[in-house]
């Protein structure tokens, strides 16, 4: 039995997909134009596909598990079930209006046209902030629809957001943070389950070592208690002596977004000769 996995098949999400599932372990094998590929060493197949398809494959079971934007699972409202956030394909669903217009809330679009190819989602916040407006919906292009007099503002998806600023738009409102996650088909049996719970293990160790680094250093004995109150490792740091006397090495894991603030404090508390080392896969 095998679990039988949709990505898209071409586009921003794609290398990303296929990343991570090399660095849970899994080798995948996708020749040139190949629709369909199997694992080496997990019981896994894997579909390339449009993204915008992805749900429904997962809803009808002809995949039990896809790999697909937020964006796109609220879009399409089918069936199927959120398992896991990836922490890749980052993005954000905005509105944009002309940069000389004046934007203070989501009233700014009564009565105005939006266009969109998230006509679902766009609907749901304008319901949301009591705000009447006429949806347009394009597949493509969206930033050049002000300009050429298709509608009065729009919501596409913004990362940096160069493009709307060369079609003379701004950003004005977020309405969804995206990224990539793996959804589930809500009628998966258990056999398939397991196999999905052994994917998702491996997907969580890799998580949790690129939000993690390993730190080694050597602190004075005398300020080693102070230096430990610092590391809120996983447990608790590896204390080793040192050949000097007096020092000692200490071993641990800090995360990312509380990094730089904890070395900063270990230097000052002492610590020297700090090395920061990446881990590749965390287990706990």
């Amino acid at each position: 039995m095998k679990l039988k996995l949709a990505i898209q098949k071409s586009g921003r999400l794609h290398d990303d997909s296929i990343r991570l599932l090399k660095e849970c372990g899994i080798d995948i094998s996708n020749g040139v134009n190949k629709l369909k590929a199997e694992a080496t060493n997990f019981p896994i197949e894997v579909y390339f596909l449009r993204d915008d398809d992805i749900p429904q494959y997962v809803e009808d079971a002809v995949a039990d598990i896809g790999f697909v934007g937020e964006n796109v699972v609220y879009e399409k409202r089918k069936k199927v079930t959120v398992v896991e956030k990836l922490g890749f394909g980052k993005c954000r669903l905005s509105m944009a209006v002309r940069r000389g217009e004046e934007y203070t809330d989501a009233s700014f679009l009564n009565g105005k046209k939006i266009a969109t190819s998230y006509p679902v989602i766009v609907e749901n916040f304008l319901k949301e902030k009591n705000v009447i407006a006429e949806i347009h919906e394009i597949s493509g292009s969206v930033e050049i629809a002000p300009g050429i007099g298709l509608a009065d503002a729009i919501c596409d998806l913004v990362s940096s957001g160069s493009t709307l600023f060369m079609n003379g738009l701004k950003e004005a409102e977020t309405i969804l943070q995206s990224q990539a996650v793996l959804i589930r088909n809500n009628g998966l049996e258990d056999a398939k389950t397991q196999l999905l719970n052994r994917l998702l293990f491996r997907i969580q160790s890799v998580k949790k070592a690129k939000n993690n680094k390993y730190i080694l250093l050597n602190a004075p004995n005398d300020k080693l208690a102070e230096i430990i109150a610092l590391l809120p490792g996983m447990k608790s740091p590896t204390v080793l002596p040192l050949a000097d006397p007096g020092w000692s090495s200490v071993h641990s894991v800090l995360n990312e977004n509380e990094f730089w603030d904890i070395i900063e404090q270990l230097k000052a508390a002492g610590a020297q000769g700090i090395l920061v080392v990446p881990i590749e896969k965390m287990i706990v």
